[in-house]
């Protein structure tokens, strides 16, 4: 209503200025001589009058907007899709195969502009509560104890960004609350999804051709309520980044930019992030074969969460580096297509610590070799295609849904392997794969723009263990109660209308 009744009160505010000045048919007229000069300015007031009128007869807006907003855009999206997963588990276990089919959805809307003075805000809502998925699953009912249709109780709105960001300069900026991922990475180590909460600081410097940049994070990772001393207990993950971007000739470039994590502070909120990670699965997760594990029910809650845990934050200090070469392909028959090769490799100093550490927390989880050293890297490498003129990166483009245009497409394939004490298993991607460690698969997608704003694409990633002697960590309610997981896949096929 604001925008519409904004633009009308421009174009008859144009159109009345054009009128006072001239009118062509009464200057032609006047020209001709069929009007006389007199009569041609009596007709240019009654024009103008009439202007006038028009003008005071549309009613004032009842939308009030705040002086400090400069720009105001709304944006969003919302997605359909049919998913398939499907795992196995080790032979003998009590549940060898397991796959989910789900019609689902996800709605995402906000707005975003600038302020006055060098600031600039965001606000996104977004459906789930989930950190790592806004989707909601359809006829996912929750109504304890009776049948309950297209139940509601898991289809609410959450806040998933609100932020301001501040820069002075164009070579500084800085951001505060909940945003949208500031680093470059990639969802080998971090789900697209995460909007991560804190504060970011930006430094940027051009030198002819090469585009400089340094980036220092410091998200609140989880705030204990209450904290059980004076003082914070909050847990934080900091980040240090810095990067380049080079422009080479013939429409060519590369990016590299290495990031350093770690964390502070001791979380005492009994979620489990201040004990030692296992990632090795309890026997309730339709696993019997434990080697030497003890019957769960024979342990308390934080007994079994001790010796079983899947989310612990010890002995991580984690280098990652992301790149990619980015260059134009000629094609006659396709027209010009942008091609990407990409890849991002991660290293954790204190991955053997962090095995003996899961292996001190409970032996009898492992096999009789012990604790399994060397499982400390992560890498992914990859290569995508598609037309030009769109935006790729790691979480853009039209396989992201981050744009779109009228028979544009794009098509993306990467191996990934993670190993089982290389990254913080809380962050990483859920879909793929599954948000576990100890996986190695292939990742692929296609995407095609039907329309400017209709979004068509499919996906499809395969995965299997590095090493077999050990369980499968990380957890993700996808695929719950299975762990270790053999030949897992996954399907995806999506609608997205784009906003």
């Amino acid at each position: 209503m604001f925008a519409g009744t904004a633009a009308l009160l421009t174009l008859a505010t144009q159109a009345h200025a054009q009128t006072v000045n001239s009118d062509p048919l009464i200057d032609k007229l006047e020209q001709k001589g069929i009007l006389s000069s007199a009569e041609a300015r009596e007709l240019r007031a009654e024009s103008m009058t009439d202007q006038t009128n028009l003008v005071d007869s549309i009613p004032a807006s009842k939308w009030k907007i705040a002086d400090s907003i400069k720009s105001m855009q709304l944006y969003g999206d919302f997605r359909l899709r049919y998913e398939y997963r499907g795992v196995d588990n080790v032979p003998g276990a009590a549940l060898s195969t397991y796959y989910r089919e789900r019609f689902r959805y996800a709605l995402r809307f906000g707005v975003r502009g600038d302020l006055v003075d060098d600031w600039s805000y965001g606000i996104r809502l977004e459906t789930s509560n989930s950190p790592r998925s806004p989707w909601v699953t359809l006829g996912n009912n929750t109504t304890s104890g009776s049948a309950s249709p297209s139940d509601k109780n898991a289809s609410g709105i959450y806040v998933g960004q609100a932020f301001l960001n501040w820069h002075p300069a164009n070579w500084y900026e800085m951001s505060a609350g909940r945003m949208p991922m500031p680093l470059y990475t990639t969802p080998m180590v971090w789900s697209a999804n995460i909007n991560p909460e804190g504060a970011f600081e930006k430094f940027k410097l051009s030198i002819d051709d090469v585009d400089l940049f340094a980036g220092f994070a410091q998200f609140d990772y989880e705030d204990p309520n209450p904290a059980t001393y004076f003082g914070s207990s909050d847990t934080f993950l900091l980040a240090w980044q810095v990067g380049a971007t080079v422009k080479l000739p013939k429409n060519m470039s590369f990016k590299i930019a290495p990031v350093l994590y770690n964390y502070t502070g001791v979380s005492t909120s009994g979620s489990g992030l201040n004990q030692p990670f296992v990632g090795q699965g309890s026997p309730t997760d339709t696993n019997p074969g434990v080697p030497g594990g003890t019957a769960y029910g024979a342990l308390t809650a934080a007994q079994a969460q001790q010796a079983y845990n899947e989310e612990g934050l010890n002995d991580l200090l984690v280098l990652e580096v992301p790149t990619e070469f980015d260059f134009k392909i000629p094609n006659t028959f396709l027209g010009d297509l942008q091609a990407r090769v990409f890849g991002d490799f991660a290293y954790n100093f204190e991955g053997d610590v962090r095995a003996s550490a899961a292996y001190n927390a409970n032996p009898g989880a492992f096999p009789t070799h012990g604790a399994v050293d060397g499982q400390d890297k992560a890498y992914q490498v990859g290569f995508g295609i598609g037309s030009a003129g769109p935006v790729y990166g790691p979480t853009q483009g039209l396989v992201y849904g981050s744009t779109s245009k009228k028979n544009t497409w794009e098509a993306r394939v990467f191996w990934q392997h993670i190993e089982q004490y290389a990254l913080d298993v809380n962050l990483m991607d859920s879909d793929f794969f599954e948000g576990r460690a100890n996986l190695q698969g292939v990742y692929s997608a296609f995407a095609y723009s039907f329309t400017d704003a209709i979004i068509g694409t499919v996906r499809y990633g395969y995965a299997n263990p590095i090493n077999n002697a050990l369980g499968i960590g990380g957890n993700n309610l996808d695929i719950p109660g299975i762990n270790p997981i053999r030949n897992y896949n996954i399907m995806q096929v999506d609608l997205t209308w784009r906003f």
